[in-house]
């Protein structure tokens, strides 16, 4: 019996493709068409679909991709526009958008909307002018000349246009969706890049955390060695070997030991910065981590993870990072913790954001949160950096990445 966790594609670095439209357009019957599965309940009841359900697949050559059922754009009543706030609210998780409309109702000011929000978070519209085996005699052009976006006639029932519909979609999938690499343009075929992975009551028991086993593989990719170590093996480990490595990358939690550790000429830097900059932009995380200089006790603080997990005794987020900001601070400061797909709608209130590494969302997501806490004027910084920055060793983490290097020493002003 194959073991499909270790094989599945994670849904962070799938491309995400949200179907919006009417009810009883017929986009659950698109997701199960494109997915030549029965996936989606389909119902002639319109309002079926309540709240968004994601559905991984595989659609080549675009390769593995998430796709988001949503409720009808044109809910009624206070539940139903409740439900519509929840689906606009997948806009900040997606990279595509299919638009189904009906062909007899045609486009609407409802599907104006939907094209104009996407167009906000700069996200392509493919319009899906659906059920024409119904209705074989409707032309597309004029959903076309009211959206202004490519309109694909399908029928979700026999099949006809989802092949077209796919290659359309191949075609306007944002080329950067994801960013190509998480290490491989920092190393060269034949480097040595040792990976201190601490074994402690915070690791999960019989397998390694997600960001460590992207990491060697992308390692692996790019035909380059990956030595795997414990924090109090490294010394050794960097004593056997005959060349230096070209890196070092530790868990942030070791950072303190494995930079004693590890020589000056060697680059170190940490799982969680390699991820700032593969998921979002280390710079802007970078410039967040000079705002906890300016801290005092008492001041607002939002501890912010895209997931949820199990809490061990001495949780990173929970107490461990509470208490550096506090000896920093030299006092108690006033934090609030979420997790989840969405951050609270207050956010201006804080003084500082403190995210986690964003192992489990996508690069879209992560980006859009990072224009959020922009638009309100809230410095972020995730969980690597602000540790490197308290332990004051962040301008050694940043070697490998001259820009944010250069940020680092142009505005740092060294903690009190």
């Amino acid at each position: 019996m194959t073991d499909t966790t270790l094989n599945q594609t994670p849904r962070g670095n799938r491309l995400h493709i949200a179907i919006f439209g009417r009810r009883n357009t017929g986009k659950s019957s698109l997701i199960n068409a494109l997915t030549n599965q029965n996936i989606a309940i389909v119902s002639d009841v319109p309002g079926t679909t309540t709240d968004p359900v994601y559905k991984s697949m595989e659609i080549l050559p675009i390769g593995p991709v998430v796709l988001i059922d949503t409720a009808g754009i044109d809910d009624v009543g206070r539940l139903g526009l409740l439900r519509m706030e929840k689906t606009y609210g997948v806009l900040a998780r997606t990279d595509l958008v299919l638009l189904v409309v009906d062909p007899l109702s045609g486009a609407d000011i409802h599907e104006e909307d939907v094209v104009r929000k996407a167009g906000e978070n700069k996200i392509p519209v493919i319009a899906v002018l659906n059920k024409m085996d119904l209705h074989p005699h409707v032309q597309a052009g004029h959903v076309a000349d009211r959206l202004h976006v490519p309109v694909i006639p399908v029928s979700a029932l026999t099949g006809q246009g989802i092949n077209e519909l796919k290659m359309a979609m191949i075609q306007s999938a944002p080329k950067d969706w994801a960013a190509s690499t998480i290490i491989g343009d920092l190393i060269s075929p034949g480097d040595t890049i040792v990976l201190v992975v601490p074994i402690d009551h915070a690791a999960p028991k019989g397998r390694l955390i997600l960001p460590q086993v992207q990491t060697i593989r992308d390692i692996l990719d790019h035909d380059a060695m990956a030595i795997t170590v414990k924090e109090k093996e490294l010394k050794a480990a960097l004593g056997n070997l005959k060349n230096k490595p070209r890196l070092v990358i530790t868990d942030s939690q070791a950072f303190m030991k494995v930079a004693a550790d590890t020589p000056n000429d060697v680059m170190m830097t940490s799982f969680s910065i390699l991820f700032a900059r593969h998921k979002g932009n280390l710079a802007t995380l970078v410039e967040g981590a000079r705002a906890i200089g300016d801290l005092v006790p008492g001041d607002k603080v939002l501890v912010a993870e895209a997931c949820t997990h199990h809490r061990v005794e001495d949780d990173i987020g929970t107490v461990k990072i509470p208490r550096l900001l506090g000896q920093i601070v030299g006092g108690p400061l006033d934090f609030t913790w979420v997790s989840g797909p969405e951050l609270p709608p207050d956010i201006e209130n804080y003084k500082l954001i403190v995210h986690c590494g964003g192992c489990m969302i996508n690069r879209k997501e992560m980006l859009h949160r990072l224009m959020i806490t922009e638009r309100a004027g809230v410095p972020i910084v995730n969980y690597g950096v602000l540790i490197a920055y308290v332990l004051g060793i962040l301008d050694r983490a940043l070697a490998p990445f001259p820009e944010a290097s250069r940020i680092f020493v142009e505005h740092n002003e060294p903690l009190q």
